[in-house]
């Protein structure tokens, strides 16, 4: 099937929201390294695009490639962060962060998990549990989180959770090693103790999937041809496609990221968003015995979900006419590597858009729905993640998460049954847990100027004016300060949130608007003083709305990697500043609740969550009735 890549070689300075190349990354790193003041301890955790304030983007001569830049120093354990100017050859300004623990990069993971192996202590555990083969052995060091346990405190803290591989390699987590945890010492690279529960038997088998045989034989070949090439073209990292305009970012905190979201009409592009990203995830479990209470990841602040990006397969991943974007990473040492086919796009068929059969004359009027997919895949340890943007014909914006892999496998004695699990083989549990997005979107419905809404519908009161009890209401309240939204889910009411332009009104004289659907979800099975609960305090609320601040990307905060909490959304939202009529930004909360089944083993079938942006009153009319129906050799449509 064809596939296209996307390149920059017609641009002579890119974009000043392009992701950086793996030449601007070694620069900026060249930078920290002769004017930062660092030793040679410091080691990289983020070299990524600083993006400039969105009033200077509308001058289109600007000359802007900034980086920001986060190091550690491992001999001072100091965080430092910054940014340096890359056309000027020099650090605009850099700082320590007085008692910030920078993200855990790859190598560190890895590292974090060799010293725990080779450690004498632990592998006199391993022993007990005979378990000799210590090759076989995966050690996988866990953000500690912040449990107010005073040895801790200040220390670079990993906790590890432990596995023995299949024997030929099929599954690093086939036979969970349970109640055994290192505690490491990242920044001393040591262990500093040992956390043992006791000891539980292996499982019996091995859970492997790649050895499978009696395979279906009944499954025919399924193409997608598209012989004129997709509708959609690309420039650089500008994407038009069904009057849809976007840029394409990334960096290695939040992975994809879009800016600059609008839609033509009326011969005019109209703003609807000018950043749209995953800002945090959280993935808390629910188990609180032995060491398994420490079990939770803030996978985009703690770890990075760009840096665990797939190189996608054509077929595998990605069906049809793929154009794919390559992504420039980086290692601790702040070497550029080049991530192939980090960014997946195509276009697929989504069934019928819009129908009508006239009754009267026979007449049958339709169109069909297509949609543009831009997805990236990040594994991590056991857990990979789909996250998909979707663009439809009708000016319909969906935000999607698949969630697949190896759902946390820990031991359990024969016979046994946890409360807080289920059991997914024999001699395997795994955990209730939750897997909490939250999304961040800087409105921009119609310019920089916008308001947020409620809107409730309910049964209206039994009386004289509803003598037949039918009646339905609809409530709308604006949410005029930050504290006002504040909003959880109300399925009873049919809850959602619009954003507006009270400054913009659509022929009807509405202001105009979109509209946020929620999709699946759940609350948090946490209580508020959970040490993970007041670290991930944006769980608690579906909805957040803020008045926008450029260093405010993170709804748990820029370093939650060991924090005691409280930073991010329940912190900022305490100034309670007006969101009337202001730079609005919404946050959107995706609780994935999961109870693992017998089916998601030994590895899980994608499951699905999501919402949308729908436009609700942004248009005069449906914007898609110009969307011709579709005619070839295989069609019956009139």
């Amino acid at each position: 099937m064809p596939k296209t890549k996307s390149t920059d070689t017609a641009r002579p300075l890119p974009h000043p929201l392009d992701p950086l190349s793996a030449a601007e990354i070694e620069t900026a790193v060249a930078i920290v390294r002769r004017d930062g003041g660092l030793d040679d301890t410091a080691w990289v955790e983020t070299v990524g695009t600083a993006e400039p304030d969105k009033a200077d983007l509308a001058d289109l001569t600007l000359q802007w490639r900034k980086a920001n830049v986060c190091f550690y120093e491992r001999s001072s354990g100091r965080t430092f962060d910054g940014v340096a100017d890359l056309l000027a050859g020099k650090l605009e300004a850099f700082a320590h962060v007085p008692g910030a623990q920078a993200r855990i990069s790859i190598d560190e993971f890895i590292d974090g998990g060799k010293m725990a192996a080779a450690d004498p202590r632990v592998q006199a555990a391993l022993r007990k549990r005979g378990v000799t083969d210590f090759d076989r052995v995966v050690i996988e060091p866990w953000a500690a989180g912040n449990f107010g346990i005073e040895s801790e405190e200040g220390q670079r803290i990993a906790y590890c959770h432990c596995w023995l591989a299949a024997a030929d390699g099929d599954n690093p987590y086939a036979m969970p090693i349970a109640n055994l945890h290192p505690v490491i010492d990242l920044r001393a690279r040591k262990v500093v103790r040992v956390d043992d529960f006791g000891v539980v038997p292996l499982p019996p088998e091995p859970a492997k999937f790649h050895h499978r045989t009696a395979l279906r034989t009944d499954l025919k070949p399924l193409h997608v041809v598209q012989p004129e090439g997709p509708s959609f073209t690309v420039a650089g990292h500008a994407v038009r496609w069904q009057k849809w305009q976007f840029r394409l970012g990334f960096n290695v905190r939040e992975g994809v990221v879009l800016h600059q979201i609008g839609y033509e009409d009326g011969g005019r592009v109209r703003p609807i968003m000018h950043r749209a990203s995953l800002s945090e995830m959280v993935v808390p479990y629910g188990d609180p015995t032995g060491g398994n209470f420490r079990r939770n990841a803030f996978d985009t602040g703690e770890y990075g979900v760009g840096q665990f990006l797939d190189s996608l397969a054509l077929g595998c991943d990605c069906l049809g006419h793929i154009h794919y974007f390559d992504m420039a990473v980086h290692d601790w040492h702040g070497a550029p590597k080049v991530k192939q086919n980090a960014v997946c796009m195509h276009e697929e068929d989504y069934g019928l858009l819009w129908k009508y059969s006239n009754w009267i004359t026979g007449d049958v009027t339709s169109a069909r729905s297509r949609r543009l997919v831009v997805s990236s895949f990040a594994t991590i340890g056991n857990y990979v993640y789909g996250f998909f943007w979707y663009f439809y014909q009708d000016g319909t914006i969906g935000v999607e998460v698949k969630a697949t892999g190896i759902p946390f496998p820990t031991g359990l004695a024969a016979g046994a049954a946890s409360a807080y699990g289920e059991t997914v083989a024999p001699g395997i549990t795994s955990h209730v847990h939750q897997h909490c997005f939250s999304y961040r979107f800087d409105m921009a419905i119609d310019g920089g100027r916008n308001a947020v809404r409620e809107i409730d519908c309910e049964a209206a009161p039994a009386g004289p004016a509803n003598p037949h009890g039918n009646a339905a209401q609809v409530s709308v309240r604006p949410l005029e300060s930050e504290l006002q939204a504040q909003r959880p889910m109300d399925l009873a009411r049919s809850r959602s949130w619009k954003v507006i332009n009270p400054n913009v009104k659509n022929a009807l004289g509405t202001p105009v608007g979109y509209q946020l659907v929620p999709g699946v979800n759940s609350f948090p099975f946490l209580r508020p003083e959970a040490h993970v609960a007041k670290r991930a305090g944006f769980m608690f609320n579906h909805f957040w709305a803020t008045q926008y601040r450029p260093d405010e990307l993170f709804a748990a905060g820029k370093y939650p990697n060991q924090h005691p909490g409280g930073d991010g959304l329940p912190k900022w939202t305490q100034r309670d500043a007006r969101i009337e009529n202001e730079n609005v930004v919404v946050w959107y909360t995706l609780n994935y609740h999961h109870l693992p089944r017998p089916e998601d083993f030994p590895v899980q079938p994608c499951v699905y969550a999501g919402f949308h942006w729908m436009p609700a009153g942004f248009f005069d009319k449906n914007p898609a009735l110009d969307v011709p129906m579709v005619k070839d050799q295989k069609s019956s449509c009139a």
